[in-house]
């Protein structure tokens, strides 16, 4: 079943769906009236000469610069050619599919003045798998996704590149083979295309469904650790979260209890400390609070999502067109700047836990490194080195971007979001998060198989998945196949599902 775009209802999983997992699209029947609506108002202000911005003027700083009748059409193909300016390799296929879905989304409102066959276009490529090449970098978030978008414009004149069933190919001979006719662009068709953060936002929806995943993830590898260092799970009672208010906390102390739930550490039949270290007695805390962070960025990037990013934005009913800035990546780049720090956090407090693992002073019991020959063998001592390695990238990343702006346009775009660069580093952040909880669970899991008594029910699985792609370390190996297994592991998500499948939905 396709989904329908109607302007509104769009999350950061249908985002996912379509541009990961190839669903179809189609427009409502009302969002087609609403477009062409919209752009028979357009022409008839273009026949009366009224002065429209990006219409019949040139942008930013030539905003001024009016244009006649003869300039009109071909300016669309000028205006697209100049701002396609990106630089680097292809970005992700899904990420240029997810910034289609939010553009096809914005014309669904009928508020920005193209052809409907330029949406079509988009729609028919979205369901036929033509996506067009489109290079890493070279937005700064505002007037929208300029460069990027416009390589997606390109193939609206048939021109660019784009991917098709597996093969890079010149635009026209994508659409050729897909059998989508090229629309051509005409007054207001080219900036109507690009003039939005949509490139941004779907990277960052696509971002926050995977960190959603990943912070569940956390929650099971801390509930590993925990049952291995023999922690005291009274912390995590519902009451002292509840009293304190905070639902992310709520939530992550009622993940962990679930996964420990049914085993001898849950059951007080283990000794354990009156009171444990900050990073085994706070995780809900921690973790909480980042669960809090990327539910509010989930709320931001989906109000842009459904939003009318857009300049200049027509308005039918009323007869008129306002210029302004919702084109300003500022709204998803800030929240998103947090999103990534959030991520970071719980990566310091993975890898504390971790050292608590392999530190024999702390570790209540468990040997050095968690190897049985210390001395001949140093077990899961380089396992630390390379989390730590990664955190301190994180930590570099997790600097904002949102606050980076540098002036463009002759100082007519004077404050831009930076916020593809949030995006960016915000990918990479996740990518070595991967990593460093990889090693964490990795670490539990040897640690349990020192241990002889019973886990929770969730833990055991979790032990068990783990299992299946890495050997419990006898003797020393390389272990950096080990590392690549595990950060491969965490994110396919396997740990995941056959825990949820074991007892039921983490939250």
């Amino acid at each position: 079943m396709s989904l329908i775009i109607t302007g509104a209802g769009i999350t950061i999983h249908d985002v996912v769906d379509v541009a990961r997992h190839g669903k179809k699209v189609s427009l409502h029947s009302d969002a087609i009236i609403r477009i062409n609506k919209c752009r028979a108002m357009l022409e008839r202000k273009i026949d009366a000469h009224e002065i429209m911005y990006g219409v019949n003027t040139g942008i930013g700083e030539f905003s001024e610069v009016v244009l006649n009748d003869d300039q009109v059409k071909d300016f669309q193909k000028y205006l697209i050619y100049n701002h396609a300016a990106g630089i680097g390799g292809a970005m992700p296929l899904e990420h240029v599919r997810g910034a289609m879905l939010g553009r096809i989304n914005v014309h669904a409102h009928g508020n920005s003045g193209c052809r409907i066959e330029i949406t079509q276009t988009l729609v028919e490529m979205l369901n036929k798998g033509v996506t067009p090449f489109v290079c890493e970098k070279g937005s700064v978030g505002a007037s929208g996704d300029l460069a990027p978008m416009s390589q997606i414009a390109l193939l609206m004149m048939g021109e660019g590149k784009a991917y098709f069933e597996g093969e890079l190919l010149e635009g026209k001979e994508a659409l050729k083979r897909a059998g989508i006719p090229i629309p051509g662009l005409m007054a207001r068709d080219g900036l109507a295309t690009i003039n939005g953060s949509n490139v941004l936002t779907a990277m960052s929806a696509i971002f926050l469904h995977d960190t959603e995943n990943f912070l569940k993830q956390a929650e099971i590898a801390a509930a590993m650790s925990l049952e291995a260092l023999k922690a005291n799970m009274k912390p995590y009672a519902p009451k002292i979260h509840e009293v304190r208010g905070f639902s992310g906390a709520i939530r992550s102390a009622a993940a962990i209890s679930k996964m420990v739930d049914g085993g001898d550490l849950a059951l007080e039949k283990v000794k354990s400390k009156v009171q444990d270290a900050y990073s085994m007695r706070s995780t809900p805390q921690v973790v909480g609070a980042a669960h809090d962070a990327i539910a509010w960025a989930r709320s931001q990037v989906e109000i842009e999502l459904n939003g009318v990013g857009d300049n200049p934005i027509f308005f039918p009913d009323e007869n008129i067109q306002l210029s302004g800035a919702n084109f300003q990546g500022t709204p998803v780049s800030l929240p998103m700047d947090m999103a990534g720090i959030a991520v970071t956090m719980v990566c310091v407090l993975s890898e504390r836990r971790m050292n608590r693992l392999n530190n024999p002073a702390l570790s209540v019991g468990l040997p050095a490194f968690l190897t049985k020959g210390a001395g001949m063998f140093s077990g899961l001592m380089l396992s630390q080195y390379t989390a730590d390695m990664q955190i301190v990238e994180q930590r570099i990343l997790s600097a904002p971007a949102s606050i980076q702006s540098i002036p463009a346009a002759a100082d007519q775009e004077d404050f831009v979001s930076m916020g593809m660069n949030t995006a960016l580093k915000n990918n990479q952040i996740l990518d070595n998060a991967y990593g460093i909880l990889g090693i964490e669970l990795m670490a539990a899991a040897q640690a349990l198989d020192f241990r002889e008594y019973a886990f929770g029910t969730g833990t055991t699985k979790a032990h068990e998945v783990i299992r299946r792609h890495v050997e419990f370390l006898e003797i020393d190996r390389p272990l950096y196949n080990d590392h690549n297994a595990m950060k491969a592991l965490v994110k396919s998500c396997e740990i995941l599902t056959e825990v949820e499948k074991s007892i039921g939905s983490l939250g």
